[in-house]
C-alpha cells in the first residue's frame, strides 16, 4: 500500500470525525443500493395514509345452523306423591348447613335422602366442619333449565348455595352443589 494512502487511512480511523464519516458513507451506500433494487410500490413516502383493512360483514338472513329457542324452559314436573323441587332443595340445604357437633357419617346420612347416588358418593367422607355456612336464611329460588333439570339458589348466612336438581324418574334429587361465599 502506498505510504500516503496508509497515512491518510490511519489518520482517518484515529479520529472520531473520520470514523463517523466512514459510517455515514456506508449507510448512504446501503440505502442507495436498496433504492436501486427496490420495487415501484416502495416509492411512496413513509407517512402516507394506510388503506383501511377490509371488513367482513354477515348476512343476517343467512342460516348458520344455530337454532335459538325463544320459549321459556319448561316448568319442572314432579311425579304424584313426591316432593316439589323447592322442598327438596330446602331439605338438602338445611341438612348441609347442619354440621356442628355432628359426625361425618351423621352429616352424610342427613343429606343422603335428597341427593343422587353420584353426589352422595362424592360427599362421602367429607368433614362437616368444612361447611362454610350455619343456617339457611331464604327460600330456594328455582331456575328451570330443562324438562328434568332445575337450578335452585338458596341463600345462607354466609353466601349462596346453588343446587342442581335432576328428576330422572319424576323424583327430584340434588345432583350438584356450588358454593359462592359473598
Amino acid at each position: 500500500m502506498p505510504p500516503i494512502l496508509e497515512r491518510g487511512l490511519t489518520g482517518l480511523f484515529r479520529s472520531r470525525w473520520g470514523v463517523a464519516f466512514v459510517i455515514a458513507l456506508l449507510v448512504l451506500a446501503v440505502v442507495g443500493i436498496g433504492r436501486l433494487f427496490a420495487d415501484e410500490d416502495s416509492e411512496r413516502p413513509l407517512l402516507d395514509p394506510v388503506a383501511p383493512a377490509t371488513t367482513v360483514s354477515v348476512d343476517p338472513s343467512h342460516e348458520d345452523g344455530v337454532v335459538l329457542d325463544d320459549d321459556p324452559p319448561a316448568t319442572p314436573k314432579t311425579s304424584p306423591g313426591t316432593a316439589q323441587p323447592e322442598a327438596v332443595a330446602y331439605a338438602f340445604a338445611s341438612a348441609w348447613v347442619d354440621h356442628k357437633s355432628v359426625s361425618p357419617k351423621a352429616w352424610h346420612d342427613g343429606i343422603m335422602p335428597n341427593a343422587t347416588k353420584n353426589l352422595s358418593d362424592e360427599l362421602d367422607g367429607v368433614d362437616p366442619a368444612d361447611v362454610p355456612a350455619d343456617r339457611v336464611v331464604g327460600q330456594p329460588k328455582l331456575t328451570p333449565v330443562g324438562d328434568g333439570l332445575v337450578n335452585a339458589i338458596v341463600t345462607v348466612d354466609t353466601g349462596t348455595l346453588t343446587l342442581q336438581l335432576v328428576a330422572p324418574d319424576g323424583r327430584w334429587l340434588v345432583d350438584g352443589v356450588d358454593w359462592d361465599g359473598s
